[in-house]
């Protein structure tokens, strides 16, 4: 009987002989966090370790919770597990987890993209055994355009709107895309950001990170016409007829099909995304010299199927931790 180094529970992935959590949806003693979106950075855990640019966005959205730290790259032992943190290259901090037990070699990736972007860590590529890895975008439709182009014509967009003086409004997650964007865009005039993502630019901008002018969204909500209003994607639609005259855009990867833009709402619709495309899916997943994949969190059965056809061992990992069955991922 293999000795099992991740297996699923009800509180998310389990490392028995390290005797923590990776990235726990319930409170645990110990929780290893990939970065700090909400759905992998949870209230409640104990302790909490994470690459050292994740614990300013920790805190800033957890508060002052206990956080031990890891320099890229570096080991710590935890139980009978070496765990290191590894650049994934989805926001600031964000981590592969290299786990090391009796000479086998897990990776699990969390999300990640190998796009450049100037608020990020580029993804690193970690030698592994075995991967679990996110699968977002695991089908091949899912192929993203050039970043560069895609900002040119965000910031084209934005220059419109200022002809017709309109306010140019764009919806960005509070944390992660809302600094790109930021950092990506040329200087076109004022831009103002919503309450959520002045407490993480200011996170990104102690740790170095250039973003370029922005201020804080007034509370009266009176901007110029012609401004860049950076807000969080489920403002509520009637927040926005303080705005008028304006037009509404968004940024994300599900954009690139046709009935993801098919709403009222949105004037203009930009593919980019934070995750990895299919063919860097493929590419990345390649380069880690593993032969053996289990997918989560997104397009799992193709993804397996995939690798499987391509002579990999490849496994859907149970969706919501709740269907163990008889998977799990050991050492030989």
């Amino acid at each position: 009987m293999k000795e099992p180094l991740l297996v699923p529970t009800d509180k998310g992935l389990y490392v028995p002989p390290g005797d923590f959590y990776i990235d726990p949806i319930r409170r645990v003693p110990r929780a290893v966090i990939t970065h700090a979106h909400s759905d992998h950075a949870r209230r409640g855990s104990r302790v909490y370790l994470c690459s050292m640019s994740t614990v300013p966005l920790l805190r800033g959205r957890l508060g002052n919770v206990a956080v031990q730290s890891l320099p890229w790259g570096e080991k710590l032992t935890i139980g009978e597990v070496q765990v290191s943190f590894h650049p994934a290259g989805h926001i600031l901090g964000s981590a592969q987890i290299r786990l090391e037990y009796r000479g086998y070699v897990m990776l699990v990736t969390g999300d990640f993209k190998c796009d450049a972007d100037p608020t990020a860590e580029a993804w690193e590529a970690v030698q592994a055994h075995a991967v679990l890895s996110e699968c977002t975008f695991g089908l091949p439709v899912y192929r993203w355009p050039d970043p560069v182009g895609v900002i040119a014509e965000i910031a084209a967009w934005w220059e419109a709107c200022q002809r017709k003086k309109y306010r140019a409004i764009f919806l960005a997650y509070s944390l992660g895309k809302a600094q790109r964007i930021l950092a990506s865009l040329p200087d076109l005039g004022p831009r103002y950001v919503h309450p959520s993502v002045v407490r993480m630019n200011q996170a990104y901008e102690a740790q170095g990170i250039r973003l370029g002018r922005w201020q804080p969204l007034p509370k009266d909500g009176q901007v110029e016409a012609g401004a860049f209003i950076l807000l969080p994607p489920q403002v509520r639609p009637e927040r926005l007829q303080a705005f008028a005259p304006y037009e509404v855009a968004e940024a994300s990867g599900w954009l690139l099909l046709r009935k993801h833009r098919r709403t009222p709402a949105l004037h203009q619709a930009f593919v980019l995304s934070d995750h990895a495309d299919f063919y860097q899916l493929v590419r990345c997943l390649e380069a880690t010299g593993a032969e053996r994949f289990y997918f989560t969190h997104g397009y799992r059965e193709a993804m397996q199927t995939y690798f499987a056809a391509k002579g990999y061992a490849s496994y859907v990992w149970p969706d919501g931790y709740s269907d163990r069955r008889t998977l799990f991922a050991g050492a030989p």
